[in-house]
């Protein structure tokens, strides 16, 4: 299939309450390495003013982080129909990026430091807690290994290797996960709560974690990923995309790891 009249169409989760820590950066690179394949973008937010219909026309979602009272006020939002309409695109195979605050949206529950539990769409089997203002944060560079079945198989398909994952993390809340499948597992930093050595969740076509980076443009075959998946999805037929001169972000992630003592 060739980028001819195709388009792709981004959903940004509450852009304006949901980007802390730079995570517009997700949006932002999967658009313009679709666009520099010739592909048609439209980008669409997904916020309090979104129609369901909105939510059913896209065919990548975007989330990112936020502080607990924005969170909380995405998580009261997020109900009825809406939620419903999140739930069948991503059961239905609709690929994804959910980043910090927002797989705590897709879990059970996140308790914040302070104040009432406040009930997530429960679509991963995973709670998110806040221990308290008087407990560290998690923060630094992070490093991990993808284990996820399918996405480890389909990038040592496009690579011929799994790569290693760099990002940032920057988090209060610990997660913990029930029986969904980890991202990752960590190499450097603490991932999803500093004891199991995990990191984020995988689901259907949705990855969850808490790197941001931003996340894709440290690592853009991911981004690739999610842009295949969503034409093969949409269109029903197999996607090879071009590629594209990546030498600048593989210098930079290898003078990170250099940096951190991580061997490739």
């Amino acid at each position: 299939m060739t980028a001819d009249n195709q388009q792709l169409t981004i959903g940004w989760l509450y852009p304006t309450l949901m980007s802390t820590y730079g995570d517009r950066g997700n949006t932002i690179c999967l658009q313009k390495r679709a666009e520099w394949r010739g592909y048609q973008t439209q980008i669409v937010p997904l916020d309090q003013q979104a129609s369901i219909e909105n939510i059913r026309q896209v065919d990548i979602i975007v989330g990112g982080g936020a502080q607990d009272r924005q969170q909380e006020i995405v998580m009261r939002d997020l109900r009825g129909a809406k939620a419903e309409a999140i739930r069948e695109k991503i059961e239905s195979g609709t690929p994804g990026v959910f980043t910090c605050g927002s797989p705590q949206l897709l879990g059970h529950y996140y308790e914040p430091a302070l104040g009432q539990r406040i009930d997530g769409l429960g679509l991963l089997d995973l709670v998110s807690k806040h221990p308290g203002f008087d407990a560290r944060r998690c923060i630094g560079n992070v490093v991990f290994e993808v284990t996820a079945s399918q996405l480890a198989r389909d990038l040592k398909k496009m690579l011929g290797k799994v790569p290693l994952i760099v990002g940032f993390e920057n988090h209060g809340g610990r997660t913990y996960l029930g029986k969904v499948e980890p991202l990752g597992r960590v190499v450097k930093g603490y991932g999803n709560n500093g004891e199991d050595g995990m990191e984020g969740a995988f689901y259907r076509h949705a990855i969850a974690t808490y790197s941001h980076g931003p996340l894709l443009p440290k690592n853009p075959f991911l981004a690739d990923w999610l842009i295949q998946t969503a034409l093969t999805q949409k269109y029903q037929t197999p996607v090879e995309l071009t590629p594209l001169d990546d030498s600048l972000a593989m210098q930079a992630r290898a003078a990170m790891f250099k940096r951190l003592g991580v061997n490739t």
